[in-house]
Formats: structure tokens, C-alpha cells, sequence
């Protein structure tokens, strides 16, 4: 469902055309394409931000102790005079109850009805997919992300044939090689490391860098089962495209690579009206 959104070009573009680069199968460069309108939309980095946090929210498990844990006792305050600390204690003298004794509760424990989603409204959310799409086209933001690459103009834009050509990783890795996008995967490779703290005990040993957004009109296409395994890559269709693809960690600037029905696909689905 196409959707229409008001808003206001970037004054930093001034009457500049945004062009991107066109790649064949062969993975050589057939021309430029200029870029649909909503990547002349403005950079809203705390749009963007806020809409990550939401995104990623969503994804927590609430989690917590029992509210009453550590206060199902009969202890009671026993009052001056006893030479004791003034706790609540059972009939033996036992202190119980408070959080410095034995079988007491915890100090401010994680509580299952704490609000962890950081919610938006629709509008907000398309506003930020928006922004972070722009941001694709901003050499000067994909930079400063750390990512690598060896051509002069952003997003790249593949020819929709590229999805049924190449079905195995060593293939795929020689087109990436001609369109200048490998090096960033190689980067990624390279910055594997073993986490810090204890997440390294609960199924998040490593930290793998977020390399190249491939945009595709399938997941079940033979070119992103080729790519899908490579370090750092994310597949994603116009249908569930999120600034969780484009914004990792909510900073804008993720290196895409995109095909031209999936580019089609993506500015029919977020009309664009200046004003």
C-alpha cells in the first residue's frame, strides 16, 4: 500500500540530481539512474534513532522475579530495647524480610511489567524508513559508518537479473568483486571478535560488523541464498524493508545494494510530495 508523505527537500542538496550507478549481470557499469524522491529527503537522525529503539524493543522478552519474592515471611518488628537491629524477625530471632538478610528480597529486581518498548507512531516510523533511505545516498554518512567500497556514487543498483544468474557463494563473491562492494564484507570478516561481559555465555559469543544491505525482490532467489552467509550481509525485500535493516545501532549510512524493480518497488510503496 502506497503512502503519502508531505514534507520538505534538504536545503544541503540545494539543485543537485542524485545519480547512482547502474550495474549489468556482468557486473559492469551501464549507466546512471537518477534516485526516486524520497531520497531527497532531509536526515533526521533522532527520528531515526527513535525508531530503531522502537524496533529493537520489540524484539525484548520482559523479564523478572516474582513480585513477592523474599516477603512471604511471618517475621514481624519486634520493637526497641532487644539490643538488635530493628528488622523484622521470626519468633527465633531470625531477621527476614529486608534486603541485607539471609533469604530477604532483592533491591529494585528487574520487574516484568516495566515498559521496555520505546513506541512511535506510524507516521514517525515512515518518516525515519525515509531518512535512513536517503541516508544510503550520502557518501559522507556510509563513510563514517566504517564501511568500504570502491565506487563513487551511492546506492548500487543491480540490473533484476543478477537474482536468477548467480546461485553460489564463489560466484556471487566475483560480482561483488567488480561492483567495488567486497571489501566491506572482507572488513567485516576481519572485526569478528569474542564479546565482552556475559553475553558471551548466553548465545551471543561473537560480534559480527554489519557489512552490505542487499535489497532484493526474493529471499528464495539463488543470488540471496549465494550472499545470505556472507559476514555482516542482510537481506531484505521492499515488503519488510525497517531501519533495523538500514540504521544498525541507529546510526544512518548502511551501504546498500539494490535492484532496480526493488528500487521501483520501494518509492511506489513511500510516495514522496514536496512542498
Amino acid at each position: 500500500m502506497s503512502r503519502l508523505i508531505l514534507s520538505v527537500k534538504d536545503p544541503h542538496l540545494g539543485n543537485i540530481k542524485l545519480l547512482a550507478p547502474l550495474f549489468d549481470a556482468e557486473g559492469n557499469k551501464i549507466g546512471e539512474i537518477e534516485l526516486p524522491e524520497l531520497f531527497y529527503y532531509p536526515i533526521r537522525k533522532d527520528i531515526i534513532n527513535r525508531a530503531f529503539l522502537s524496533a529493537f524493543t520489540a524484539m525484548l522478552q520482559p523479564k523478572g522475579r516474582d513480585p513477592l519474592a523474599g516477603k512471604r515471611t511471618t517475621a514481624k518488628y519486634w520493637g526497641v530495647g532487644y539490643g538488635l537491629a530493628r528488622v523484622p524477625r521470626l519468633p527465633t530471632g531470625e531477621a527476614r524480610f529486608v534486603v541485607s538478610t539471609r533469604k530477604g528480597h532483592i533491591a529494585f529486581p528487574p520487574r516484568p511489567d516495566r515498559r521496555i518498548h520505546e513506541e512511535v507512531n506510524k507516521n514517525e516510523r515512515i518518516i525515519a524508513i525515509i531518512s535512513a533511505l536517503a541516508a544510503t545516498s550520502r557518501l559522507e554518512l556510509v563513510k563514517s559508518r566504517g564501511h568500504v567500497f570502491n565506487v563513487d556514487k551511492l546506492p548500487i543498483i543491480l540490473v533484476d537479473e543478477v537474482e536468477n544468474k548467480y546461485s553460489k557463494a564463489k560466484e556471487a563473491r566475483e560480482f561483488l568483486e567488480k561492483i567495488g562492494v567486497w571489501s566491506d564484507i572482507e572488513r567485516s570478516y576481519e572485526r569478528i571478535r569474542i564479546r565482552s561481559g556475559k553475553g558471551k555465555m548466553r548465545g551471543r559469543r561473537y560480534v559480527e560488523p554489519r557489512s552490505v544491505l542487499f535489497v532484493l525482490n526474493s529471499y528464495e532467489s539463488p543470488f540471496a541464498k549465494a550472499v545470505r552467509n556472507f559476514p555482516g550481509v542482510d537481506i531484505a525485500t521492499p515488503g519488510n524493508l525497517s531501519v533495523l535493516h538500514l540504521a544498525p545501532g541507529g546510526v544512518p549510512g548502511r551501504l546498500m545494494v539494490i535492484t532496480k524493480s526493488a528500487l521501483d518497488g520501494i518509492a511506489e510503496k513511500y510516495k514522496v510530495v514536496y512542498i
